[in-house]
C-alpha cells in the first residue's frame, strides 16, 4: 500500500523538523510502505513455522533488500515516485532510516538461518517468540517513519531491541549444541 494524500490532491505543505530548521515533505511526498511487505512476509513465515517447522524451509530463499534496491527492481506504477521521495530525505533522516533497516535485517536474517533444517522441532516455537515481537515492532516503526514522510521514527533503541533477539537466538543454540 502506498502513502496516501493527508489533504486534497495537491496540497501537501512540507513539514518543518524539529529544531533543524528543514522542511521535509509531509507523508503525501510518495515515500511507500510496500517496501516492508518484504519483511512482512519473513514474519507471516517465521510466525507459521512456530507451528509447522517444515515452512522454515520457505524462507530459505528470503534475503534482505535495501528501500533502493527494492524499488529499482520493482514494477509499481509509482516505484520510482517512492525513489525520488527517498532521495530527497535528508541524509540524516535516510541514515536513520537504514540504520532500522539494517536492524530488521539482522534479526530476520537470523531467524530465517535458525528455522533452516535439520533442527530440533521445539526450536521453531522458539525461535518465533524470540524474533515476532520485535520484528513486528521494528515494522511498525518503519511504516510510521515512511507514512510520515520521514519525520516519524522513534528513539534509536531498535538495533538493541533486534540485538536482544538475536541473542535469545544464539544463545537457545548455544544449548542445543552443548546438550
Amino acid at each position: 500500500m502506498e502513502c496516501a494524500p493527508a489533504q486534497a490532491a495537491g496540497a501537501c505543505p512540507p513539514v518543518a523538523t524539529e529544531g533543524s530548521g528543514q522542511a521535509l515533505p509531509s507523508a503525501c511526498a510518495g515515500l511507500s510502505n510496500d517496501y516492508l511487505n518484504h519483511y512482512s512476509e519473513a514474519l507471516m513465515l517465521i510466525e507459521m513455522a512456530a507451528d509447522d517447522p517444515a515452512i522454515g524451509a520457505d524462507l530459505a530463499e528470503w534475503r534482505p533488500v535495501s528501500y533502493r534496491g527494492y524499488f529499482e527492481a520493482s514494477e509499481l506504477r509509482r516505484a520510482s515516485d517512492a525513489l525520488a521521495a527517498y532521495d530527497a530525505l535528508p541524509a540524516d533522516r535516510r541514515a536513520a532510516f537504514e540504520k532500522l533497516v539494517a536492524a530488521m535485517d539482522a534479526l530476520a536474517t537470523m531467524a530465517v538461518f535458525a528455522l533452516q533444517p535439520p533442527y530440533e522441532e521445539e526450536t521453531a516455537p522458539i525461535i518465533a517468540e524470540a524474533t515476532v515481537p520485535t520484528l513486528r515492532g521494528l515494522i511498525a516503526t518503519a511504516a510510521a517513519f515512511l507514512n510520515s514522510g520521514g519525520q516519524d521514527l522513534a528513539p534509536d533503541r531498535q538495533g538493541e531491541e533486534a540485538q536482544i533477539a538475536i541473542d535469545r537466538i544464539l544463545g537457545h543454540a548455544a544449548q542445543r549444541s552443548e546438550g
